[in-house]
Formats: C-alpha cells, sequence, structure tokens
C-alpha cells in the first residue's frame, strides 16, 4: 500500500483518499449512515461544503463516532466550502458551519467558486442578477481571519484556474494550501499541477472517476476502453484504475459514493500501483473532457464572467 497521506504547506497532512459527501439525492440519516460505514473501512477524510446540505449529517456522524471510541477527532481531516454568498464575510459562514457540525474548529475551509453572489443567494444554481463584482482581495482576507481565529486548520480555494491562482498569490499574506478542482484521466490539469507544484499548493481531485452517479456527471471515463482493459489486467475495477492514476500525480482524491460495496472499492485503490508506461498512455492517448463547466456562473447580466473562457481563463 503506498503512504495514504501527504503534508501540506501549512505544516498538515492531509489523507489521500476522501469521501465527498454531496446529498442531493439522499437524505440526513442516510448520509449519517453511509458515513459510519466509511469511518469503520478506515475512511480518515471527509468533504463536504455549506451549499451540499450534509454539514449536520457529516458533523453528526462524526461527533457520535469521536464519542464512541470509533475515532479521535485529531485523526479525521474534515473540509468545508465557502459559499458565493457568503464572500462579504466568510468568519460568519465558517462560524455557523461549526455550529451546523457541532465542532469547534474544521481542518480545511476552501472557497468554493470564484464566484460572488448577493448575501441572501442559497441555491447551487443562482439566477442571473444574483451575480456581485469578485473581490477576491476582501474575501481571502475573511479567509485569512479564520484561520488566525482558529476555526480552521488551513485555507485554501476550489475551481480555481491557473491564472486566478496566481492572481491570489501576488497579494495573499497565506498562501492556499490546496487547491480543489476536477480532475481525472480525461481532464488531466497538467498545466494547473506544474503551477501548484512550483508554489506548493496541494491539488485534491473532485469527480475522480468522473462522477458518474451524479445528475451532472459521467461514465466516460469509467467505460472509457483504455481503462477498462487497465483494469482488466490488474484484477481492479475502472473505477480503481481511475482513481489510482489521480494519486499517482501527488493529488487527493474525494470520491462521492453512499454504497459500501463502492466505498470498499474506492479504498482498495490505495492497494492499486499502475505502470509508469500505463500512465503514460493514459497521459497520451486519452481525449480530454470536462465534465463540470460552471456553465451556470456564466451570463451577460451580472456575472462577471460573460463566457465559459472567462470563467476558466482559456483553460478549458
Amino acid at each position: 500500500m503506498r503512504n495514504n497521506q501527504v503534508r501540506l504547506n501549512n505544516g498538515t497532512t492531509i489523507p489521500l483518499l476522501g469521501m465527498g459527501t454531496y446529498s442531493f439525492e439522499n437524505d440526513r440519516k442516510s448520509t449519517e449512515h453511509a458515513i459510519q460505514a466509511a469511518l469503520k473501512m478506515g475512511y480518515r477524510h471527509f468533504d463536504t461544503a455549506q451549499i451540499y446540505g450534509s454539514e449536520a449529517a457529516l458533523g453528526n456522524a462524526l461527533n457520535a463516532a469521536i464519542s464512541n471510541g470509533v475515532v479521535r477527532r485529531e485523526e479525521l481531516f474534515v473540509t468545508s466550502k465557502l459559499w458565493g454568498s457568503h464572500h462579504h464575510d466568510p468568519v460568519s459562514a465558517l462560524q455557523k458551519t461549526l455550529k451546523c457540525m457541532g465542532m469547534e474548529y474544521i481542518d480545511m475551509y476552501l472557497v468554493h467558486w470564484p464566484v460572488r453572489l448577493k448575501p441572501w443567494v442559497c441555491d447551487p444554481i443562482p439566477e442571473e442578477d444574483e451575480f456581485e463584482p469578485l473581490c477576491l482581495d476582501v474575501t481571502w482576507s475573511g479567509m485569512e481571519k479564520c484561520l488566525e481565529m482558529g476555526l480552521c486548520k488551513g485555507i485554501g480555494v476550489s475551481n480555481f484556474s491557473c491564472k486566478k491562482l496566481q492572481n491570489l498569490l501576488d497579494f495573499a499574506s497565506i498562501p492556499p494550501a490546496i487547491n480543489q478542482v476536477e480532475m481525472h484521466p480525461m481532464w488531466r490539469q497538467r498545466k494547473l499541477r506544474d503551477l501548484c507544484r512550483d508554489h506548493n499548493i496541494h491539488i485534491s481531485a473532485y469527480s475522480p472517476i468522473g462522477a458518474p452517479g451524479n445528475f451532472w456527471g459521467s461514465t466516460a471515463v469509467i467505460e472509457n476502453p483504455l481503462i477498462k482493459s487497465m483494469a482488466l489486467k490488474h484484477g481492479a475495477t475502472p473505477a480503481q484504475v481511475a482513481l489510482s492514476w489521480g494519486l499517482s500525480k501527488g493529488a487527493s482524491v474525494i470520491a462521492k459514493s453512499f454504497n459500501q460495496e463502492r466505498l470498499r472499492e474506492n479504498k482498495g485503490a490505495l492497494d492499486l500501483k499502475l505502470e509508469d508506461d500505463e500512465i503514460l498512455e493514459i497521459d497520451s492517448k486519452l481525449k480530454e473532457m470536462k465534465i463540470m463547466r460552471g456553465d451556470v456562473y456564466v451570463n451577460d447580466a451580472t456575472s462577471p464572467y460573460k463566457t465559459i473562457q472567462e470563467l476558466w481563463d482559456d483553460e478549458i
């Protein structure tokens, strides 16, 4: 088994396999049961966000496990994210998250998208007139305040292009520890990985197998003939091959499933090591395709992004 954690630029360590908890189609109890099962399997890295609706369920499940002696708080790595309607006050937003989760701190707090919304917006798909100009310096100052107050152990970003990340680095007093982005064998993020490596920023991959279980996801990755042939060769599953590819790039991988069999399957990726020539074959042969494009954040009305290319700075 490969070393299953990596040290971040803030000195903390992050487990390389995480469980995503976006629970649009699940009720709170189903979410809690899945998290409890994952804990028993050895999962210690859990990812949520204010907009996911799973913070309370995650907090309940983790606090119950701590109380029952299943796990110690310091063994866990918990991430949540700042939604666009709270860019004006990250401290209050994180305090609300902590109250919802019943926790004194979280391990990582991320700016969910480089998108600022009007304070009352609580829908993941904002209306065209609900955007505000992005003031990243103000937002990041609030994120740094969260860290200084001990509300979180680390701060970072999500869905940031190279250009937006470099812009943040130009003025940040505390650099981001993580950039959480879509990354899988068919969206490899080579340019962003190079930039993050140069600045000691860890990449955490969401949708590492293409999010086939989500309404916006795709089965293209796990149905790819090359991925399937490698799975057959190794006696593994296509999902394990995709996860192993992400791990080979030094990323942590956030796989979302509430199915116990798939949770075990995803954990098995830690034991699978692809050959160098297999990784090269994936890198050179698979056509790239971004799945989570963020089209809902692009419009001609109040969004600062009038085209999808502006949102991703032509990195799409």
